[in-house]
């Protein structure tokens, strides 16, 4: 329980930072009455491709809630629910989850909100719900500082928080302003507060506003609807698309896969093309990877953008997979520098330490560490089987799948479709849009269309594995990094297998390697393999001798010049409906499905995942 919430007696949580109670018994209530009637839902948002609400104050989550159940019982519910909510000082996820028991039937909704309700460090963090299809981008930190960074646009506004004697900022006319930014000409608010200050305010910011009955015993409520006399400039680029159409991925690894599954679950019917026989023949084939977030003492976008992407990686794969068989989150130890552990200083206590911590003796011990070892525990994090994960990924609704379909050339038609062409100039097929996830060959796909080449470096690198001796002491229960990885107790059609590497070679792109390459990569993975985790190394020494059972993977990674990843529209002026989503390097299983997030918000218009300085940082227009 936290220090900021005290309980009354009658059950209703009290804000002691502002000296002001949350809902009480009528919470649920005026949810309905004040929020989702006076902004005309769910009515207004029958039949819709997307709906996006925006609210100034999460608190308990009860508007949310509310809105998220009206969406399930309606017919006529849209496809996409977006739920932005800002909040300065987030309450615990027991809190939460007390405040939610006074509502039985919202109790369900709010134990799976409290599953993901962790790690809610200052910024913006996407929650998955309904596979997809309810989407939470709660963002924590000043609510004025979020509206004037951020880049949405919205349907209908929650305008909720503390009374405005107790809380004013969040009332002020230079909050509302930017929360204004941010409302397309019709979009409608509802708020219970119906202070002379705040109407002036709303209609000084272009909203037409009236009063409204309340919910006994307040008198009244307040609507409005957003009506400028001038013209609402937008700094926000227009949507490529507003509805789903066909869509084209070349590539089928694990950044086509993903793309592929956010365009299907939005309703577009998406034809993923690639040249080889099977699904992740490519970088994206290796028997089994990390996902883990980075660390940076100062936090920078490196760190945050992982952070994001580890979060996605979790949502998806815990839908997709069977955990123990195609993944396993049990966390990550990584082995750090002396005296470097990366944590940020004030992770000790508090969301950070949801994240990533020093790591404790019983960690080290169990890695076969000395208790003065220097490492940090990601306790969200693990190992992914990638081509389970992009074989479930490819088998989704809307998806069709077409190996030895090998593309040589792009045509853009005049005002139409994409086609596709084989090396004989037969076109393979058409889309409205085509998202390049092609790695290293992009830019030969490119090069043709007069689009400037992108910097990519090719990477090659070989992962040592193999079967398990029958007792496998030695090796750690969870995957641990730094210096390479080791991800043990994977299982494989042979049992259970561990996997060691991979090397770092770049500009090097040849497959396969030879003989004398093989063998320097497996002595490279065995040395990296004994300053990891000495223990382990001992208990692998038999594969890595002569004559051992020792096995190697090897592939091809692509990486861009600044180790972001590229995700966006390739030239939106020439080549309208070219995407691209690429340069994952050694993270594709950390990036993947938040890149694929961030290209279909992108091109949808929807609110984006992550902050829009990290939308920047990752988008083709950096370039």
């Amino acid at each position: 329980m936290s220090d900021s919430v005290s309980w009354l007696p009658d059950g209703t949580p009290f804000c002691n930072r502002f000296g002001d109670r949350y809902h009480g018994e009528q919470g649920l209530a005026q949810a309905r009455d004040v929020f989702l009637k006076g902004c005309g839902l769910p009515e207004a948002w029958a039949g819709a491709q997307q709906w996006r609400i925006l609210e100034t104050g999460f608190g308990f989550g009860l508007n949310f809630l509310t809105t998220w159940a009206a969406w399930r019982a309606d017919p006529q519910r849209p496809r996409l629910l977006h739920f932005v909510s800002l909040e300065a000082w987030p309450v615990t996820g027991d809190d939460l989850l007390q405040a939610a028991r006074r509502f039985p039937e919202l109790l369900p909704l709010a134990q799976q909100l409290h599953a993901q309700y962790w790690g809610l460090l200052p910024g913006v963090h996407r929650l998955w719900f309904e596979d997809g299809r309810v989407l939470l981008t709660l963002c924590v930190g000043d609510a004025q500082t979020q509206l004037r960074q951020q880049l949405w646009e919205v349907d209908s506004v929650f305008l909720d928080g503390f009374a405005p004697e107790r809380n004013p900022e969040i009332w002020s006319l230079e909050t509302l302003k930017a929360m204004a930014r941010h409302c397309r000409r019709g979009t409608r608010l509802a708020t219970w507060s119906v202070a002379r200050g705040v109407r002036n305010a709303l209609t000084q910011c272009g909203f037409e506003v009236s009063k409204v009955p309340g919910l006994p015993p307040k008198r009244d409520n307040l609507r409005a609807s957003f009506d400028p006399r001038w013209e609402p400039r937008s700094s926000r680029q227009p949507a490529a698309f507003t509805q789903p159409a066909r869509c084209l991925v070349l590539g089928a690894g694990l950044a086509g896969a993903t793309a592929a599954a956010s365009l299907a679950r939005r309703g577009w019917q998406v034809t993923v093309l690639d040249a080889a026989a099977t699904p992740a023949a490519g970088a994206s084939g290796l028997p089994a990877g990390l996902f883990a977030p980075h660390l940076s003492p100062d936090d920078n976008l490196f760190a945050r953008v992982s952070r994001a992407g580890v979060r996605a990686m979790l949502q998806q794969s815990a839908a997709l997979l069977q955990q123990g068989v195609d993944w396993n989150p049990a966390g990550v130890l990584e082995r750090r520098p002396a005296g470097q552990l990366g944590l940020p200083a004030d992770w000790q206590d508090g969301p950070g330490s949801d994240w990533s911590m020093p790591a404790d003796a019983e960690h080290l011990a169990a890695a076969g560490l000395p208790a003065d070892a220097s490492a940090c525990w990601h306790a969200r994090a693990g190992w992914v089987r990638p081509a389970r994960f992009i074989a479930r990924l490819l088998a989704q609704p809307g998806i069709t799948w077409r190996p030895h379909s090998a593309v040589a050339r792009l045509v853009p038609t005049s005002g139409g479709p994409w086609q596709a062409l084989d090396e004989a100039g037969t076109a393979l097929t058409e889309a409205e849009l085509v998202i390049l996830a092609t790695g290293p060959a992009s830019n030969a796909l490119l090069a043709p269309l007069g689009a400037a080449p992108l910097p990519l470096q090719p990477v090659r690198g070989q992962m040592s594995w193999g079967l398990q001796p029958p007792h496998a002491d030695g090796l750690p229960p969870f995957a641990v990094n730094g210096g390479g990885a080791l991800a043990a107790h994977v299982p494989c059609e042979g049992g259970l297998a561990w996997h060691m590497g991979a090397t770092f070679e770049r500009d090097m792109d040849r497959l396969p390697l030879t003989a004398d390459e093989q063998a320097a990569a497996h002595a490279h993975n065995w040395q990296r393999l004994k300053a990891l985790v000495p223990q382990a190394a001992e208990a692998l020494r038999p594969a890595f001798e002569a004559g051992g059972d020792l096995r190697a993977w090897a592939g091809v990674r692509c990486t861009a010049h600044d180790r972001m990843p590229i995700v966006g529209p390739v030239a939106p002026a020439a080549l309208p409906g070219l995407w691209i989503s690429t340069a994952m390097g050694a993270r594709g299983l950390t990036r993947a499905v938040l890149c694929a997030e961030l290209l279909a918000a992108r091109l949808m218009g929807e609110p984006l995942p992550v902050e829009a300085k990290l939308a920047q940082a990752m988008g083709c227009e950096r370039l």
